[in-house]
């Protein structure tokens, strides 16, 4: 037996913390740990986030659904910083009982819906903005759906897998990193192989699957994911690349990568967002900065 083997006791019990950058937060029971209403702002749609890659999947969306067109997509978006445990909050806990980011509240019906997990979100606007983002035909539509799913699925094997082992836990463990690279690098191939021939995941058609696919995969990409670029040579994936490139170059993806982002350059940030104008103010900023 290796000196460093772990033998799992008969019954496990919570009785040390887990370690690591997020062991504050961790803990094995649900519910709220304290009391805090929820702001409501003047918009349809209330967003309560963090601009991690499943937030960032929400604001992209609103911010094409109005570049689109389409102003009953109006929102607040305000900041719920998990480090600080504002998930746990008695409101937050009542609109998403699995106390993950993000969440949204549309105030156009009644009484409120509450809508969680970041694909249900993406499902929901598109549905109720006439099927923006998702192609009409029936071939295109369930190609959208089949990667939207195929992200869900995947992308905790690259967060809580790679990403956790690889970045935030308390020391490296040679068998789980080697473990969530392989599965990471065989994901990337995935996603390289079919990009080679799709321009985008359902086709010729952006729609939500990119949306979904691209705050995670294409951030890994590009080295903003865990600094892991070189680790796992992400160059190698070109077609994931193009992908990811063109996708940035949309104003409006640009604009959703900023929201509820509290970290970074100070241009890239938009704690909260109330209003169309509030980007405008961030780009004065940083002209500014560009000036002084």
């Amino acid at each position: 037996m290796a000196d460093n083997e772990y033998t799992p006791p008969k019954v496990w019990t919570w009785d040390q913390e887990s370690g690591g950058r997020f062991a504050n937060i961790n803990r094995p029971i649900a519910g709220p740990t304290h009391d805090k209403e929820l702001k409501v702002g003047k918009h349809p749609l209330q967003l309560y986030s963090l601009a991690t890659p499943n937030g960032v999947k929400v604001t992209i969306m609103l911010e094409e659904l109005l570049a689109a067109g389409h102003s009953g997509a109006e929102y607040d978006a305000w900041l719920i910083n998990v480090g600080e445990g504002d998930q746990f909050g008695s409101g937050y806990v009542e609109i998403n009982p699995n106390s993950k980011i993000p969440v949204m509240a549309d105030h156009t019906t009644d009484p409120v819906t509450r809508v969680f997990e970041s694909a249900s979100i993406l499902t929901y606007l598109s549905e109720k903005f006439d099927g923006a983002f998702m192609p009409k035909d029936h071939k295109g539509r369930t190609e959208a759906m089949n990667w939207l799913f195929w992200q869900m699925g995947s992308a905790p094997y690259l967060g809580g897998g790679f990403g956790h082992f690889y970045a935030y836990a308390p020391y490296k463990m040679e068998y789980p990193i080697n473990r969530f690279a392989m599965e990471v690098k065989r994901q990337m191939d995935v996603l390289d192989r079919h990009l080679a021939d799709n321009e985008y995941m359902a086709g010729s058609e952006y729609s939500i699957a990119d949306m979904a696919i691209m705050p995670w995969y294409g951030s890994l990409a590009k080295g903003v994911l865990y600094e892991a670029a070189e680790f796992l040579s992400v160059h190698e994936y070109k077609h994931v690349n193009r992908w990811t490139d063109q996708l940035m170059d949309r104003p409006a993806v640009q604009r959703g990568r900023m929201v509820n982002r509290v970290w970074g350059e100070l241009s890239s940030q938009l704690p909260e967002r109330h209003d169309a104008s509030d980007f405008e103010l961030r780009t004065m900023d940083k002209i500014q900065a560009e000036d002084s």
